[in-house]
């Protein structure tokens, strides 16, 4: 069976690694993680990681509580690259070569951000996370997930959820007459104010016509059933109808056809 997505960036929240607890980082939760990720990785797919922060720290409360909001926001990039290389250990642990590539120069604990250099690992089999957002305050990891889902020309962004296996047009922890859509288009996302990721985000997505497939993270198996093209949670696209055929034969055709004409990277890469 043909896997729908070769190349994805699966979306993490910060939280995600903080277990039961909700903050901090538990290494257990962390390692199950890497175990579910290593299985796909291991299939032949291509993987690529964007962490939030909201474990250790958040901009926006501390910014409401008078610290300077672009300080509060260098601070959560910070977290975030806490978060990456305690998932690049958690990969290593178990087998799969992976790099931290940062927004913000740390060289002592990561590389820098280098389009061609994140293309390359991918190529030769390595996980990469990025970490430190964007480099620039103001910004969600969202629009960071999204950015370099684009920049890496990759087939989807895998959104895992903490125990949400969806999107629904209520909270549904507090409605229980709240739907589940199986399938929305980009402009759905947008038009209904469905707060799947920000608006820039979402617009990014849209415009570089990249798939969103939000998912329950704490079901085991259910990344690889994503990749596979299982019906489980919410797929988000700019075509419903045309999905399969794009997704099969047109953005790897795509990517494909830019290295042939450029096989030759000026960047390498150990």
């Amino acid at each position: 069976m043909e896997p729908k997505y070769k190349r994805i960036l699966i979306k993490l929240s910060g939280e995600a690694l903080a277990g039961e607890r909700g903050v901090g980082i538990d290494i257990k939760t962390v390692q199950a993680m890497a175990q579910e990720i290593q299985e796909v990785h291991n299939l032949g797919i291509e993987i690529a990681l964007v962490i939030g922060g909201g474990n250790l720290w958040r901009g926006e409360p501390a910014a409401e509580a008078g610290m300077d909001r672009v300080q509060a926001d260098y601070t959560g990039m910070l977290g975030t690259v806490m978060n990456a290389l305690v998932m690049a250990d958690s990969l290593q642990q178990v087998g799969v070569d992976t790099r931290v590539q940062t927004a913000i120069a740390m060289q002592q604990v990561a590389e820098p951000y280098v389009r061609g250099r994140a293309l390359r690992h991918l190529e030769k089999g390595r996980i990469v996370i990025f970490g430190a957002g964007i480099g620039s305050p103001y910004f969600s990891t969202d629009t960071t997930a999204a950015l370099r889902a684009a920049e890496i020309e990759a087939d989807a962004i895998l959104m895992a959820k903490n125990g949400v296996d969806g999107v629904y047009n209520a909270d549904p922890k507090k409605d229980k007459t709240a739907v589940k859509f199986e399938e929305l288009t980009h402009r759905d996302v947008i038009n209904k104010g469905l707060r799947i990721m920000d608006s820039t985000a979402s617009t990014l997505s849209m415009d570089n016509d990249i798939d969103l497939v939000v998912f329950n993270m704490n079901q085991p198996g259910n990344i690889k059933r994503v990749v596979f093209g299982e019906n489980i949670g919410t797929t988000v696209s700019n075509n419903i109808e045309e999905k399969g055929i794009r997704n099969h034969y047109g953005k790897r055709n795509r990517r494909k056809s830019k290295r042939e004409n450029d096989p030759i990277s000026p960047l390498t890469c150990s």
